[in-house]
């Protein structure tokens, strides 16, 4: 996961206008939320998430195909950020121009959005 895109505004629009693809997404995601794939060992290393995901989730889950996974994605993204998509311009989908997928990965670029805003 050493060839992650870097975490800036170029990155998230590139996640909302589908230039970057789908393991990317969860990976970028996956490495904010502290998971380490251990190459010599062939196992996630979980050590640095934090407890509320490594209860349910021991493994990074899917959230572009896993909607529990991007609830609780949405769910914890704090309050004051979950219009931070509209803050940088994006405007939405346009009706019959999206899925499920599409607000997935919306979901994915808004929390990134405010991973990146709490500074870390």
């Amino acid at each position: 996961m050493s060839n992650l895109p870097p975490l800036n505004t170029e990155t998230i629009w590139a996640i909302l206008n589908d230039q970057i693809d789908d393991p990317t997404v969860n990976q970028l995601v996956w490495h904010c939320l502290g998971y380490r794939y251990n190459v010599s060992a062939n196992f996630w290393d979980a050590t640095e998430v934090a407890p509320e995901w490594w209860d349910e989730y021991p493994e990074p889950p899917d959230f572009i195909n896993s909607r529990p996974a991007t609830v609780k994605l949405t769910r914890s993204i704090p309050t004051e950020n979950k219009q931070l998509l509209k803050q940088l311009g994006f405007a939405g989908y346009k009706v019959g121009e999206f899925g499920p997928r599409q607000t997935r990965r919306a979901t994915a670029a808004n929390w990134l959005l405010s991973y990146m805003k709490s500074g870390n």
